[in-house]
């Protein structure tokens, strides 16, 4: 075992932890929140957590044993199982993002008719579809023995075999699935989250008109005051360019290598080197572990409900471990009661 192999494991372990531990407190989030649970974009983070959490608990694991032991890591039954998820997990997750950014582009273009045109039933059928979209690729794989061991990615994937002939249809498959999940999903990120920066920058560039009126008006400001009143015009500008990077940005630098590896390889004289292979698999598997950040754990009422469920523990042990004859007994009962009414005013 060389130094590469030791590194790609510890990064496996890394972005599984992180991966399982993030998403699980968006699932908890949404669970004590209700202010997450009544909005709409929570069903798709919803789901997309959900799905990151199968992936670190059933993928990752998988990728893990095949780099440890060089070879299939489970039985050829529970690899096609494995197989089976990886394709429709991995889908869904694509087509989830897919939707959130439809939910912003409607929330931010059309802001006066968004609650009409999203509602929760239009979000529970659009998560249905990216279910059913993943599914259907997911059993055509199976049920055509497209599934197995990759060396080249150390993991159960949609692989053909050597000895396979069906290459021509493996072919289009390939090329059909990644064009009907990844790029329709690029395709619907890059429209979406444009229109949504080209109405921020219009609406900025309509506070900056009144913003600079305002300092004309006001001459005996001091100069300071107005410098820093154009630098948060700037900031306001940038803000609003770099979470739109981040979406876009983290979905192409985490799936496009992996996707770009798996189409090139489908030429008869192409051979993927292994560590290459396995480094592509890594970057899908950190998307799982940065999408609690990028959608939701860094958002006020993310944080405010997990502030919630700190408070709400911590008021119990202050509780459990005070004595109620003692000043400082009174002190933590107090500190209990806030904790609980927190949590009432965050869980249900």
């Amino acid at each position: 075992m060389n130094l590469l192999d030791i590194f790609l494991e510890l990064l496996i372990v890394v972005v599984a932890v992180v991966s399982l531990v993030a998403n699980l407190l968006v699932l908890v989030c949404f669970t004590c929140s209700a202010q997450v649970r009544a909005q709409v974009p929570g069903i798709f983070i919803m789901n997309l957590s959900f799905c990151n959490i199968l992936i670190a608990v059933l993928n990752m694991p998988s990728t893990l044993l095949g780099v440890v032991k060089h070879q299939k890591p489970f039985s050829d039954h529970f690899c096609y199982t494995v197989s089976f998820m990886d394709t429709f997990l991995t889908t869904n997750t694509m087509l989830s993002m897919a939707a959130l950014s439809i939910d912003r582009w409607i929330a931010v273009v059309f802001p006066l008719t968004y609650s009409s045109k999203m509602r929760r039933k239009n979000a529970a059928l659009m998560v249905s579809y990216a279910w059913l979209h993943s599914l259907a690729f997911s059993l055509t794989a199976l049920l055509l023995s497209w599934v197995d061991y990759s060396p080249a990615y150390a993991s159960c994937t949609v692989h053909l075999g050597e000895d396979a002939e069906s290459r021509g249809h493996f072919v289009v498959f390939t090329a059909v699935f990644h064009a009907c999940t990844f790029a329709l999903s690029l395709f619907i990120l890059c429209f979406a989250y444009l229109k949504v920066l080209q109405v921020a920058r219009f609406h900025c560039k309509r506070i900056d008109v009144i913003t600079v009126q305002t300092l004309l008006l006001l001459v005996d400001i001091h100069p300071s005051v107005k410098q820093r009143c154009l630098l948060e015009q700037k900031k306001r500008r940038q803000r609003a360019t770099k979470k739109i990077c981040i979406f876009i940005g983290s979905f192409v630098l985490c799936f496009a290598p992996y996707v770009i590896t798996r189409l090139t390889e489908l030429a008869p004289s192409v051979k993927i080197d292994r560590y290459w292979g396995i480094i592509s698999k890594c970057l899908v598997y950190g998307k799982a572990a940065s999408d609690p950040f990028v959608y939701s754990l860094l958002r006020q009422q993310y944080k405010k409900a997990l502030f919630g469920v700190y408070n709400r523990i911590l008021g119990r042990n202050s509780y459990t471990l005070s004595g109620h004859s003692t000043p400082s007994g009174m002190e933590n009962e107090c500190y209990s009661q806030r904790g609980n009414k927190l949590m009432e005013d965050n869980c249900h």
